[in-house]
């Protein structure tokens, strides 16, 4: 995979797949992280007087041009940020897109409309994928959270563009995960919840082949649980998945990865909270559901974590949102933010959790995308990066 520094950008049309699927609200940007990340591969770009042309996609419009979703909004939050001005093209393609970049001058910036408003980029029909390529000289990938997707602005253009690499955002997302994957400061932790295990069976079997320890939370702990025998009362269990949880902990026990799970959970009749309380996981009244981890749990993990040369992490370890069960998240995020290890988290819960405990800054890396960061840790190719190195 090409690095930006090794192409020559000067004076040329520079096509930039980038990922703008923000929150908009009221016509305007709600949280401009993912904007921010593009930020040095634009100034890089502009810096040498390239001719800049950014795509992305917003929400899902399914192929229909819904005015709540244009990327209007992105292109005035851009150019505040750049303290410059941002030219808008109504359309990602066509006479619209091809005039609009015709009349970039060096070292101007264009943002063109919505990709997914037509249906030819989730499709990767080849000749959307073409009209868009008709527009570069040079193709660049900066958007690691959707290059899990065989789109045409991800994989069709760089088939039918010479000049490719990978932006800044995607060249530092791959090198921060490989890193953790391939040659991990040692002991390596493993921390992955959310609600279910059937979303992430091929992350655990995977991260079993490198990791010395894996801490399990969240809901999906309790099928792990329930596996073993317990009783978890009326929380959530994956009754399906019940002889996968015992299969990884049998592969666990065989290759000497330590597996953590919850000794004592915080329950409640509801996700209100109502008749709260914390007890052990073999005493979860039969008319209540897990929600949280509770303290030993918390003092058990961050015991595990200590001392720990790499942490990934994805999923929360409860239900966050709710105040009554976010506890157990915070103190988690905050007990991996304190140590002195390569610290990687990705995912939206994930990351929405470590801003709620205030130690964003703390992490070495927090990646931008979800679902690609949980097939990277699958070992999965990853198409947007496989189209870039062909």
């Amino acid at each position: 995979m090409r690095d930006l520094t090794e192409l020559e950008v000067s004076g040329k049309k520079v096509l930039v797949r980038v990922d703008y699927n923000v929150p908009l609200s009221e016509g305007r940007v709600a949280d401009d992280t993912r904007i921010r990340a593009s930020l040095s591969t634009i100034k890089y770009l502009l810096e040498r007087r390239a001719r800049v042309i950014l795509c992305s996609h917003l929400g899902r419009p399914k192929g229909k041009r819904v005015p709540e979703m244009s990327l209007k909004p992105v292109a005035e939050r851009l150019s505040e940020l750049l303290g410059r001005p941002v030219r808008f093209a109504e359309d990602c393609v066509g006479e619209v897109a091809e005039g609009s970049v015709e009349a970039l001058g060096e070292g101007e910036i264009l943002l063109l409309e919505n990709l997914r408003f037509h249906e030819g980029e989730t499709k990767n029909d080849p000749a959307f994928a073409e009209a868009l390529a008709r527009l570069a000289e040079v193709y660049l990938n900066d958007a690691f959270s959707v290059s899990h997707r065989a789109h045409a602005s991800v994989v069709g253009v760089p088939e039918r563009v010479k000049e490719k690499a990978a932006g800044f955002q995607l060249r530092r997302e791959v090198d921060y995960l490989s890193r953790a994957l391939e040659s991990p400061e040692r002991p390596f932790v493993a921390v992955v919840g959310g609600a279910k295990i059937s979303g992430k069976i091929e992350v655990l079997r995977n991260l079993l082949r490198r990791v010395d320890k894996l801490l399990i939370g969240g809901a999906m702990a309790n099928t792990f649980l329930a596996a073993e025998g317990l009783n978890l009362g009326r929380s959530l269990v994956e009754e399906s998945e019940l002889e996968t949880a015992r299969e990884i902990l049998l592969s666990a026990q065989e290759r000497g990865v330590k597996v953590y799970l919850p000794v004592d959970l915080v329950v409640a009749e509801n996700e209100e909270g109502q008749g709260e309380e914390e007890v052990p996981v073999d005493s979860v009244p039969a008319d209540k559901a897990a929600y949280d981890l509770g303290e030993e749990t918390v003092a058990l993990f961050a015991e595990a974590l200590s001392g720990a040369g790499t942490i990934v992490w994805n999923g929360p370890m409860g239900l966050f949102e709710k105040s009554p069960f976010a506890y157990g998240t915070v103190a988690v995020a905050r007990a991996i933010a304190a140590e002195n290890a390569l610290t990687l988290a990705g995912g939206g819960d994930t990351l929405a959790a470590i801003r709620r405990a205030g130690v964003a800054h703390a992490f070495s890396y927090l990646s931008t995308g979800g679902g690609a960061f949980l097939e990277f840790l699958e070992g999965k190719e990853l198409p947007g990066i496989a189209a870039l190195e062909r």
